[in-house]
């Protein structure tokens, strides 16, 4: 069974965006044309715009703009038990590469997604997922059907770094713990557990996706999702 049938489910978080590299030089703007509401103030009291995807710090000092960028996450790379193990690092680094528009995408959506919600009752919840569902599915079911099982894992793997949820845990809170049921059925028949957690600690592919992840983010290739330095995750 492709990976691809099991995530369809993820297919009411697509929204319609660019995808592909972003250019990675930081754009430099005065705070005065930043919205008042999103400017910061630091414990000495100086006013600062936080620019999330470029991990920088804006400010306005004497009519001269300064960028302070936050501190890089320096992570060597995995040690390697042997060549088939190199080679598989290397792999998961393309299949990241594929990956990661998609999750963008995916993750904004769900955010919004929740922030919508908030107020609907169960029925109501019900009818907005499968209506958004029903919309979007048009748009990305060939692009869905076309990740390969180990690219609809990396996928899963980056909305737990960034969401705290395993596949079952958003399928339930989207769709009801009957829905989680048969979806966790079909993951096992398949070989894929939709309960699984993200654990660079303790999970050998997980170490090397964290690796890439932070590699990919420090040299500009791949751009942060907002909120991902928060990731905690106890060893």
């Amino acid at each position: 069974m492709n990976f691809s049938k099991i995530i369809c489910l993820f297919l009411f978080f697509f929204g319609v965006c660019a995808f592909g590299q972003k250019d990675s030089t930081i754009t430099v703007k005065s705070l005065s044309q930043y919205p008042p509401e999103e400017l910061r103030v630091d414990e000495f009291g100086n006013k600062y715009y936080y620019d999330e995807r470029q991990k920088a710090k804006i400010y306005e000092i004497n009519g001269e703009v300064v960028i302070v960028l936050d501190e890089l996450v320096l992570v060597n790379k995995p040690k390697f038990n042997n060549q088939l193990d190199r080679n598989y690092y290397y792999f998961l680094n393309k299949k990241l590469y594929r990956v990661y528009p998609l999750f963008l995408t995916a993750l904004q959506q769900y955010r919004d997604i929740q922030k919508e919600m908030t107020d609907m009752d169960s029925k109501v919840r019900r009818k907005y997922v499968r209506d958004r569902q029903n919309i979007l599915a048009d748009q990305y079911e060939k692009q869905l059907r076309d990740l390969t099982t180990t690219e609809g894992q990396v996928f899963a793997k980056l909305m737990n770094r960034a969401t705290g949820k395993n596949v079952y845990e958003i399928i339930k809170e989207m769709r009801g713990g009957w829905s989680a049921f048969w979806w966790n059925v079909k993951g096992k028949m398949a070989d894929i557990d939709i309960k699984d957690q993200y654990n660079p600690h303790k999970n050998r592919t997980d170490e090397f996706l964290e690796s890439l992840l932070q590699s990919n983010w420090n040299s500009g290739y791949l751009q942060p999702y907002p909120g991902a330095s928060d990731f905690k995750v106890a060893k």
